[in-house]
């Protein structure tokens, strides 16, 4: 027997192999010994059956064998029955001999006659179909003849490209003297390859991204944007929170601007969030990003287009990009589908993962009709595939058509209703990364990463919470000017003390403003699943995040300046080797120092600190000796609150404390990599304790430049 060289079998598998082939021919040259050959020749036919009977009558001891009808071409097995029955059963693989009998013979031409093959196409992890069979040159042949076939002898399997499928079924249902069995594809996987192929691959378009945005994307990044043009605009970008999901969606909208105006759907607390990044990476008057929001007033530092959802009859989403939370969907589910947005951003797509909720009814359509769809999920749910269908549904409604369907197929096993077990896991994985979803893990893209990475937040705050705010702002105004206007010096250092106290009032009353906002966004973080440290400084933020998590049922450990020593150690040990503990609630003063966090890799501060370099400490409770990841650094920051004070002085002693999701650090010297809008410097962090700035300093800053002096560029957020 003549081995192709391609199929690259050992010399083990060879021995094998022969070994095989002789116990077969033996089998067959005993079985024509002791129940004659197969000849055209009657005469011999009949002698056959004469030693059958002798035989039969010698052993009559034995178990009689099955009954045969005359007109059956081969005659029973006279040999033990743990022998083989029929030829045809020898071998499954086994190459197959041609009939030759008598002229005249009937024959019966059913596929029962002939030799089975049976094939099982799965979907392989590369995306690919592969097929598992044993040796068979006339197979491997025929498998030859598949466009862009390949055999992969590290797995032992065959496999091309799924626009090769329907070729492949073809040429081994035509192999000739075969009864080729085939079990094929899912149909709702076969249709989901098929729908995948008609999507226009718009990767050409790579090169219409701005340079200066290009040049700052990490490698992995520019893979998302391409992976999604490639999938004609329509895709699930699931990469781990913290890999600058964002950045990637604003650049893929950047090669589709001839399908301007864009429509961002976003949780509530990452609407302003979504509003200051597009104006910093795209350049954009701010008056050209429109916002929706429950009411008009509030914190507008950025000069975006803020409507009023309360006003319903005089909405007018005429943004390039217009920006909406969920929950406002439903509200505006007739005009948005009168608006005909052909760019829909999805961020945090998971929220559509309930199907009898109003946002998901009301969403979907917006996003199927959309002619480009980018979803945007760190949790994609891979465990519950229940909560992906309405996301996939979005993206293909004719794929995705039917729950049923779906659930019977990977959805099985559950014990808490029905379709929510998991079955079939590695397909729809294999499925959704072939055809329409990219994830990274940081773990799997740690080498191009930052080992730190700073990021500002921006929360949107009521009326109602402002409202204390705003008076103590107007107040510290007046005060201002009748220090200028003091015509003593005690009279002057007077005021000054009363200024110093009401900017510690602004400072209290800001945390409490925030509170609303900072649990919203605390919302977020929470479906990521991941572990991470929350500093903030006073105790109403401190014991409102702490109620919100254990009312949310997460697990969490708090430290602040009531925990006593003898048992922060126990609690540090418990968050670092507990996995169901996902939250450490921190002050920013006691639990800034001294603590090893790094089972965290995301590190909040829902408040702000009058020192600079406590800052730095309490990021480092988790950037340290140990920490195997990239750390994550998110400031939550509120306009027109006491962090607009802190928040200017902090960037001018740390040297671009800033938006640094997308960008390189070194140790703590931050790098120049950002938007040509936000040059940064080169300076490292100075942490002498004498260099630090205090109150005083910011009494004396208040002091010498009015308040609208030195606010951030209104039209933009407050760059590093």
């Amino acid at each position: 027997m003549e081995v192709d060289d391609d199929w690259d079998l050992t010399a083990e598998e060879l021995d094998s192999l022969e070994r095989d082939a002789f116990r077969k021919i033996a089998q067959l040259r005993d079985s024509s010994a002791t129940s004659s050959s197969f000849s055209s020749s009657s005469q011999q036919f009949n002698v056959h059956q004469q030693q059958q009977q002798q035989q039969q009558q010698q052993h009559h001891h034995s178990p009689k064998p099955p009954s045969s009808s005359h007109s059956q071409p081969f005659p029973p097995n006279p040999i033990s029955d743990s022998r083989p029955q029929r030829v045809d059963a020898l071998s499954q693989g086994a190459r197959a001999l041609p009939p030759s009998l008598k002229p005249g013979t009937k024959i019966d031409e059913s596929s029962k006659e002939r030799p089975k093959f049976s094939f099982k196409f799965f979907l392989h992890s590369s995306g690919q179909i592969a097929a598992k069979f044993q040796y068979d040159q006339v197979v491997i042949a025929a498998f030859r003849r598949i466009p862009r076939a390949s055999w992969n002898a590290k797995e032992r399997l065959w496999m091309f490209p799924p626009s090769s499928l329907s070729e492949a079924e073809k040429v081994l249902g035509e192999l000739p003297n075969y009864n080729v069995q085939v079990e094929k594809l899912d149909p709702l996987v076969h249709r989901a390859f098929v729908s995948a192929s008609t999507v226009p691959d718009l990767r050409d378009r790579y090169d219409r991204i701005p340079s200066y945005i290009e040049s700052k994307l990490l490698p992995f990044q520019r893979e998302g944007v391409r992976f999604i043009l490639q999938h004609g605009g329509r895709a699930l970008l699931a990469d781990e929170m913290g890999l600058g999901k964002t950045l990637q969606a604003i650049a893929v909208a950047s090669c589709i601007q001839d399908s301007w105006p864009v429509l961002v759907l976003a949780p509530s607390s990452l609407r302003l969030q979504w509003a200051s990044m597009i104006q910093q990476w795209l350049n954009l008057p701010s008056s050209d990003i429109l916002i929706v929001l429950p009411q008009s007033g509030g914190s507008n530092r950025g000069g975006f287009n803020i409507v009023s959802s309360s006003a319903k009859s005089n909405i007018r989403l005429d943004g390039l990009f217009n920006i909406i939370s969920y929950d406002l969907v439903p509200k505006l589910q007739n005009m948005l589908t009168t608006l005909d947005f052909k760019v829909v951003i999805a961020d945090e797509s998971h929220y559509l993962k309930n199907a009898q909720a109003k946002r998901t009814t009301a969403t979907l359509p917006v996003i199927k009709k959309a002619q480009y769809a980018i979803l945007l999920s760190g949790t994609p749910a891979l465990s519950r595939p229940i909560e992906l269908f309405k996301q996939l549904e979005a993206l293909y409604p004719d794929v995705y058509k039917n729950v049923h369907e779906y659930g019977n197929r990977y959805c099985k096993g559950g014990v808490f209703g029905v379709y929510q077990g998991a079955s079939n896991h590695e397909e729809l994985h294999n499925l959704m990364k072939a055809t329409v979803m990219i994830r990274r893990l940081k773990k799997d893209v740690l080498s191009q990463l930052p080992v730190k990475r700073r990021q500002q937040v921006f929360l949107d705050l009521s009326d109602k919470d402002m409202k204390q705010i705003n008076a103590l702002f107007r107040e510290l105004e007046m005060l201002k000017a009748k220090i200028k206007a003091a015509k003593s010096k005690d009279e002057a250092e007077s005021l000054k003390f009363t200024q110093k106290n009401l900017i510690n009032k602004i400072y209290t009353d800001s945390a409490e403003a925030k509170i609303p906002a900072v649990l919203e966004y605390l919302g977020t973080v929470i479906e990521a699943g991941c572990k991470f440290l929350i500093f903030a400084h006073h105790q109403p933020m401190l014991d409102a995040i702490h109620e919100f998590l254990l009312k949310k049922k997460v697990g969490c450990i708090r430290i602040d300046g009531g925990t006593p020593a003898a048992s922060r150690q126990q609690l540090v040990t418990d968050f670092q080797e507990k996995d169901f503990i996902k939250a450490a609630v921190l002050s920013i003063k006691a639990g800034g120092v001294g603590l090893t966090l790094t089972a965290a890799s995301t590190v909040i501060f829902a408040e702000l600190s009058w020192t600079p370099g406590d800052l730095i400490q309490a990021e480092d409770r988790a950037h340290r000796i140990g920490q195997v990841s990239s750390v994550n650094i998110y400031y939550l920051l509120a306009n027109d609150t006491v962090d607009d004070i802190i928040w200017d002085v902090v960037q001018f002693k740390l040297d671009n404390l800033g938006q640094m999701l997308d960008g390189h650090e070194n140790t703590l010297a931050v790098s120049n990599n950002q938007p040509l809008s936000s040059p940064a410097k080169h300076n490292t962090i100075e942490h002498s304790p004498s260099k630090q700035k205090t109150l005083d300093q910011f009494v004396r800053r208040c002091d010498k430049v009015d308040r609208s002096e030195h606010q951030p560029d209104p039209k933009r957020p407050r760059q590093s």
